[in-house]
């Protein structure tokens, strides 16, 4: 009997001899495959959302970071120029800091030990001074030759400095026998001392100066001299009423003698410029007006203890070597022209004003590299020890002319006038010789400004 599909035909019309084929069942179409891969499809359905909301986190994550590194720059960049703001501005420093600096300052007072440096092979100290008992027998040498003769003081003009013109400045550098140069004073008026004092400055003989305008320092007491010659040496302090209001403050008054400890106090009103650096320059530069009967002074910044004897420092470093004046060289430089580079960086003086003096130095034919019997010609001014000479009245006076012309930084002016002016005998003393003469102790605060009526 012949099979029979179903309603008893041939399926597809083949004869009952016919063995059909059955295809194997595709397991991809069996419902559970199926079911299971509508589950994978409804479960990638629901991740997708998650994915994007990740991709949109992501995207905020990686703003926000640009956006807080924006920010980190700004604050970084606004604390910079704040801090340098604060720091020209004398302000700024924290109080440990600053308590840490004066506890390094306060180290150094009253010290008297003695530097040593090496020389040929052989270590030597930086001063080399007479033992005591021979200290005790020094006397004055007679006057040194001077190519300048007669030195006279132009009076008349508007202002203390009196206006210098440029021929008249030029003047001042033609050397002769019979001179006349601007030298302070030219007003009539101006740095007024009390006649008191005045009288006590022209009795002195040998004077060590300082001076403090606007309290900005100390007054620090002289250490290291011999007894026997403090009675032949001055030692006077110019103030102002702010730095004596300043220091009575701090209990430190004047005597009936108007003296503190060996210090000669000596008060100034009338204060004629408003820059305070400026006033400093009068008794800094022109001490042979001050003192006009003294024959050797030694000038010493306020922000130094002197710590040696002053009779025993002339004979090191003016008598012994000839000398008529002795001052210290810089020690970071030679160079005049690298100077007012660091002057300006440190925001010590105006670009401008800067690149106008030196200029000027410049078309003069100011040299790069000044030396002077070999050694360089740059200078650090704290301490100035000399003879006065004609010549070296004069050559203060063209000093202080040119600080009054251009900036008041006196380093930058000194190799100048010495090259325009080499008529003495110069005793450049190295860094170490500073430092045996003196303690730096730094300036003690900001010295307030001058208020100038009007």
């Amino acid at each position: 009997m012949a099979w029979q599909g179903v309603g008893g035909k041939h399926r597809h019309g083949q004869g009952p001899g016919h063995v059909m084929q059955v295809d194997e069942e595709n397991p991809e179409d069996s419902p559970s495959m199926k079911d299971r891969q509508r589950r994978r499809r409804a479960a990638s359905f629901d991740v997708l959302p998650l994915y994007k909301e990740f991709e949109g986190i992501k995207r905020k994550v990686y703003r926000g970071q640009r956006q807080r590194i924006a920010m980190l720059f700004l604050v970084t960049v606004f604390l910079i120029v704040s801090l340098r703001y604060c720091l020209r501005s004398g302000h700024g420093v924290p109080a440990s800091e600053a308590s840490k600096t004066g506890k390094r300052k306060e180290s150094n007072l009253n010290k008297l030990d003695m530097p040593t440096r090496m020389v040929a092979g052989v270590r030597q100290a930086c001063l080399k001074l007479l033992p005591e008992n021979e200290l005790e027998q020094l006397q004055l040498p007679s006057a040194s030759n001077s190519v300048v003769k007669n030195l006279r003081y132009v009076s008349g003009g508007l202002s203390f400095a009196g206006d210098q013109t440029p021929s008249e400045r030029l003047a001042s550098f033609q050397v002769q026998d019979t001179m006349q140069v601007h030298c302070g004073w030219c007003a009539g008026n101006g740095f007024d001392i009390d006649p008191i004092d005045t009288a006590f400055m022209e009795a002195c003989r040998v004077v060590v100066i300082t001076c403090t305008f606007g309290g900005g320092d100390n007054l620090y007491q002289p250490i290291g001299f011999v007894n026997a010659t403090a009675s032949k040496v001055c030692y006077v302090a110019f103030w102002d009423d702010v730095t004596k209001q300043t220091q009575e403050e701090a209990g430190n008054r004047l005597g009936p003698d108007r003296k503190i400890g060996l210090w000669r106090v000596v008060l100034v009103r009338n204060l004629p410029f408003a820059d305070q650096r400026k006033n400093g320059k009068i008794p800094k530069m022109l001490g042979h007006r001050l003192f006009p009967n003294a024959q050797f002074s030694i000038w010493t910044d306020s922000k130094s203890q002197f710590r040696r004897d002053p009779l025993g420092v002339l004979e090191a470093l003016l008598w012994k070597p000839k000398a008529e004046f002795a001052i210290s060289a810089h020690g970071a430089r030679s160079c005049v022209y690298k100077e007012a580079v660091a002057i300006v960086q440190k925001h010590k003086a105006l670009p401008e004003e800067v690149d106008i003096q030196l200029e000027a130095y410049r078309s003069e034919g100011m040299p790069k590299d000044l030396r002077i019997d070999g050694h360089k010609a740059l200078a650090e001014a704290s301490v100035i020890v000399r003879e006065h000479t004609p010549a070296t009245n004069l050559f203060m006076c063209v000093w202080f002319n040119e600080v009054m012309r251009f900036t008041a930084r006196d380093q930058l002016s000194f190799p100048y006038v010495l090259h325009r002016l080499p008529i003495f005998h110069l005793n450049m003393f190295p860094v170490c010789t500073r430092k045996a003469l003196v303690n730096s102790m730094g300036h003690a605060r900001k010295a307030a400004p001058l208020v100038v009526d009007g």
